[in-house]
């Protein structure tokens, strides 16, 4: 098993050698100028400050409260293969001395003045008092090492003298954070990459130009600091439209892209390098199948490896799921074995808009056709392939050949696509019209998935497909031939495509 650098392990806090009182109201004798000059070098000796007044200590050590106390050593700059010890430093903060006793009761009455960083202990031993400990604060959150008057109070009330100490503390590469690690590392103004997609115990990035030579620095520091995550990958080249998967490198970590994921209390297993799979879009995927009712029928064009499918069949709807990609094929089967729907679901292999010639055109003419004003059960067809989509829509003109059954039962489209328009609603709209051949003008709604990338919007358009558009009215001389049979341009076996 893979050993995991995490946050939290080999803080190191300096020992205390010597702890003296200096009074405030004394001179500064000579013996103190010399402990002042060596505290900046020799870790662990402290200047006391009473009542909030300190000796000013040489800048040896840094002893300024800045923004730039918790960074990295600056040495790391430009680093592209990781040495965790270079990351060591130290740095000046204050410490209270308090009896052990009474060490909980403040760590919870200064919570909010305490140091937090990961992986470091807020008390340490006393080793000149056994029956004391250090308690750290945030240095950051006290300025200049003065206690503000709500914490004075809190002394007073615990009666704790408010004798606040320098204490030198060495930090480590355990002690930082993803993102302060990175930001020292890559050159000063570039953007850092500390987000990304989990899926499984393996974390995706989308790593920009300038960051490439740091880039197995960077998949190294992403495991170091995220417990469960084992492999790093990195996306090579955009998103193959025909299978949705794209060229990754594995940047640090074990080659094993075979995982498993949980999204909406349903597990999925996957390989993420021959199929697609995005965390990002658990809302939708959910949002959808919110809106169908147990009986309902939906048909998933673009299954994949079943996000839309299983949870719907799970709600006891009727599933008919399609991926081109045979492993995506696969995976929906396993799947679907995996979460015991296998019967509920009939999965193809075939290009999408043969499905929805096939498949999809045989169920409707036969299930239409049955449908009164009343009935309660729908149907649904999800195409979430955003790249493409939008194209496919043609496939509906005209998909049943025969006189119209009313509006009961007409399908209900949920399709994606990305925009970059300055409207992407209209966008949207505009281009399912042109698929189409019709206005969807008070007939549809848009819905904004998510951002995918500046200028570049994820949406869904819902709508109806109109009678006009569905049914082709037969000719007089196929009229007779209709009334005998449902007529359908492509004869389709189900058994063809399940064998």
């Amino acid at each position: 098993m893979r050993t995991l650098w995490r946050l939290g392990y080999s803080a190191r806090l300096l020992q205390t050698n010597n702890f003296r009182t200096a009074a405030a109201n004394t001179s500064f004798p000579a013996a103190w100028t010399l402990l002042a000059q060596y505290s900046g070098i020799i870790p662990g000796l402290f200047v006391v400050v009473r009542k909030n007044r300190f000796f000013t200590m040489p800048d040896t050590v840094e002893d300024k409260a800045d923004l730039k106390l918790y960074s990295p050593h600056p040495g790391v700059r430009g680093m592209t293969q990781l040495n965790r010890e270079a990351f060591k430093r130290t740095v000046v903060v204050p410490v209270l001395k308090v009896k052990t006793e009474i060490v909980n009761t403040l760590l919870k009455s200064l919570k909010h003045v305490v140091l937090q960083r990961p992986g470091l202990k807020r008390v340490v031993e006393d080793p000149g008092d056994e029956n004391s400990r250090f308690l750290i604060l945030d240095p950051h959150k006290i300025p200049e090492f003065s206690l503000g008057e709500s914490e004075q109070e809190v002394l007073n009330r615990l009666n704790v003298h408010p004798e606040v100490s320098k204490y030198n503390l060495e930090l480590t590469y355990e002690n930082f954070k993803s993102e302060e690690i990175l930001r020292a590392v890559l050159p000063e103004g570039q953007e850092v990459t500390s987000g990304f997609s989990r899926v499984g115990h393996i974390a995706h990035l989308n790593l920009r130009d300038h960051q490439l030579p740091y880039r197995h620095l960077i998949g190294q520091v992403i495991i170091d600091k995220n417990p469960g995550i084992t492999c790093v990958v990195n996306k090579t080249n955009i998103i193959d439209s025909t299978y949705r998967n794209f060229q990754m490198e594995v940047l640090a970590g074990e080659s094993n892209l075979v995982t498993k994921v949980k999204e909406n209390n349903i597990a999925y297993e996957l390989d993420f390098s021959k199929v697609y799979w995005n965390p990002r879009l658990s809302t939708e995927h959910s949002r959808i199948v919110e809106l169908l009712k147990p009986g309902d029928v939906l048909f998933d064009v673009f299954a994949g490896i079943g996000p839309f499918a299983i949870p719907a069949a799970k709600k006891k709807c009727h599933v008919f799921a399609n991926d081109l990609n045979p492993e995506s094929y696969n995976w929906l089967l396993h799947n679907c074995k995996l979460n015991k729907v296998d019967d509920k679901i009939k999965a193809f292999n075939m290009d999408g808009r043969d499905f929805l010639l096939g498949p999809v055109r045989e169920e409707l003419s036969k299930e239409l056709p049955l449908q009164k004003e009343e009935q309660k059960n729908s149907f649904h067809i999800v195409m979430n392939l955003p790249a493409l989509a939008i194209e496919f829509l043609d496939a509906f003109r005209h998909l049943l050949v025969r006189e119209p059954c009313g509006t009961a039962g007409l399908p209900t489209v949920h399709c994606y696509g990305f925009s970059k328009h300055e409207n992407p609603a209209k966008d949207i709209q505009e281009r399912a019209e042109a698929s189409l051949g019709t206005s969807l003008d008070g007939r549809c709604s848009t819905y904004l998935v998510r951002n995918v990338a500046p200028n570049k919007e994820m949406l869904c358009i819902s709508f109806q497909i109109p009678v006009d558009v569905l049914y082709k009215r037969p000719c007089p001389d196929e009229a007779k031939q209709a009334s005998k049979r449902l007529c359908t341009s492509n004869e389709f076996s189900e058994e063809k495509f399940l064998s």
